[in-house]
């Protein structure tokens, strides 16, 4: 049985920033689905957040004002302490990164640049053209092979092993050699990211099922405000791949089919730098209205900012305009729809990322410390993956410094991993069935129909009635391959619980939050309650079912009050 102190389960930028941060003295191991350079950190764009003041017009800029517009962008549901706290450590990590070789975009005279983006009051998003998250992702990495952190590559954690309310390690299915392996740890970090693929249009790449959030809340762990889906107001049309904020931070305009500029209708200060939940709730108004394109589409037009300008701050989108679109966005505009983009929520955890169960930590998008609460603001999540992942490393650190072994956790962990693998059996044995891939697009279409920008009673109590025929008929799936080297089926197979589970547990934080706040709107609840609302959603699996219960959002020293944009 493999051992070790600390586990850290991901390989993006909060499980790489929590090694690096690991006491190098302990036996520290990361354990990554991908290799962790094809983890979807790399897919961030646009930048991220830090109150510099490089910009001129940001020169006034402080993290005070940061942690306001983070508050007031997450609608007021966002923990202000621990939003605080964030935005405090924003300027010193982005000169860690820096110090640690990330080679960020420069101003004249060689300071870091920053641009503006949505729902901030000052261009404070540093950036490294339109390719930070890829950037920083390398850089950690390098960082980490030179600090010879142990890496599990192609092993995909099946199971969290908990007895008495203590972590004893995972369960993993190594993807090479088919196996199916306990590892012991005295603590262990989920950095596993977030279940875009849960939806039909997303943003998110193949790998993102939320199957690490899932084995958190199969082993009793609680899950936090996982209605709040974000849904990005860009993405490409048909591929659904990022359009980057910064697009617009950089001047780009959206544009209906009467070539007008819709956005003075829903925000006409802050227009198309408004939060991103507006933003996209219009662009979908504006396609329902028949003001869009072959009612599906408006333009992001960024033909204005020249070709200069689009070569040097956008590389990335042109390349991908030009890939995927066959379009250059030089001379054209570009085809853009909204799409499921990040998780607000996820396994609840405090601002040291520690989590109900003792010894289990989450950092990253897997997990919800509530900084971004109903909505989260362009470039925080970044910040929040460097940030609490850092916090994560050093209080895992110090936990398992003091931490005694567990009695017993041996067997308890190679129990696990031979009743899994006996699941595994029980689907290879059958010839027939249910085809998963059939019932995992049914489940995506589901949730991209009733879950999605506008919400309401009836679509959401359909979708919870049909989520349990798809976990009926989840029971009669088979593996139809006869290998399991590399089985994507398998894969998918096991993942495909966690999404089932996934899916109920936002559709039921949505039925029952009778309001519309951030990202959560109910067409029969137009208006946000405070009186009623203003608290956190916690849904646990007990007794085979989740159950339902809320907590208190902590307000410090800024009043909820109307978003005005």
């Amino acid at each position: 049985m493999l051992s070790h102190d600390i586990l850290i389960v991901g390989g993006g930028l909060a499980g790489l920033s929590a090694a690096l941060s690991s006491d190098p003295s302990l036996s520290v191991a990361v354990i990554s689905k991908v290799h962790p350079l094809r983890s979807h950190s790399v897919a961030a764009q646009g930048g991220i957040n830090a109150a510099l003041g490089n910009n001129p017009d940001g020169k006034d800029d402080n993290w005070e004002r940061h942690a306001f517009d983070t508050i007031k962008g997450s609608d007021y549901l966002a923990d202000q302490d621990t939003a605080e706290l964030m935005c405090q450590e924003a300027s010193l990590t982005i000169y860690e990164l820096e110090h640690l070789g990330v080679p960020f975009s420069r101003f004249p005279g060689g300071v870091i640049a920053q641009r503006p983006f949505g729902g901030a009051g000052f261009p404070r998003t540093c950036y490294a053209a339109d390719r930070t998250g890829l950037v920083i992702l390398h850089t950690l990495y390098e960082q980490s092979v030179r600090q010879n952190v142990r890496f599990y590559n192609e092993w995909l954690v099946t199971q969290l092993v908990v007895k008495d309310g203590r972590c004893l390690g995972v369960v993993v299915y190594d993807l090479e050699n088919a196996e199916f392996i306990p590892v012991q740890a005295k603590a262990v970090v989920f950095a596993t990211g977030g279940y875009g693929r849960v939806y039909m249009k997303t943003t998110n790449a193949f790998i993102n099922h939320g199957s690490g959030i899932g084995a958190a809340y199969r082993a009793g762990v609680p899950l936090k405000d996982l209605e709040f889906v974000q849904f990005h107001p860009t993405s490409l049309l048909g591929k659904n791949i990022l359009i980057t904020e910064g697009a617009r931070g950089e001047g780009g305009y959206l544009v209906n089919n009467k070539g007008r500029r819709f956005m003075e209708d829903y925000a006409p200060q802050s227009m198309e730098l408004s939060p991103r939940d507006i933003v996209a709730r219009a662009i979908q108004t504006e396609i329902d209205k028949g003001n869009g394109y072959e009612s599906q589409y408006v333009h992001l037009d960024i033909r204005h900012l020249g070709a200069e300008k689009i070569k040097k701050r956008l590389p990335g989108i042109r390349e991908i305009c030009i890939n995927f679109a066959g379009l250059d966005p030089i001379d054209t505009p570009i085809p853009i729809q909204p799409a499921q983009h990040y998780s607000m929520g996820g396994i609840d955890v405090d601002k040291n990322c520690a989590s109900a169960v003792e010894g289990f930590y989450a950092a990253g998008e897997c997990a919800c410390v509530s900084v971004h609460g109903a909505n989260r603001l362009g470039g925080n999540s970044l910040l929040d993956t460097v940030v609490f992942g850092k916090i994560a490393g050093k209080k895992i650190s110090e936990y398992v410094r003091g931490a005694n072994g567990v009695t017993d956790s041996e067997k308890n962990l190679l129990d696990a991993a031979l009743k899994f693998k006996n699941r595994v059996e029980g689907w290879r044995k059958k010839d027939s069935g249910e085809k998963f891939h059939i019932l995992m697009g049914r489940l995506k279409a589901l949730m991209n129909e009733k879950v999605g920008l506008f919400r309401n009673k009836n679509e959401l109590a359909h979708c919870l009635e049909t989520i349990q025929e798809l976990r009926e008929a989840y029971e009669h799936v088979y593996i139809s391959g006869p290998c399991l080297r590399f089985s994507q089926e398998l894969v998918n197979i096991i993942e495909y619980e966690s999404m089932l589970d996934l899916a109920e547990v936002i559709t039921l934080g949505a039925l029952n939050r009778d309001e519309t706040r951030g990202s959560h709107y109910r067409l029969d609840f137009e208006k946000r309650n405070d009186e009623e609302w203003l608290k956190h959603t916690l849904i646990t699996w007990q007794e085979g079912k989740p159950q339902i219960s809320y907590k208190d959002v902590f307000i410090g020293k800024y009043q909820p009050a109307e978003r005005k944009y």
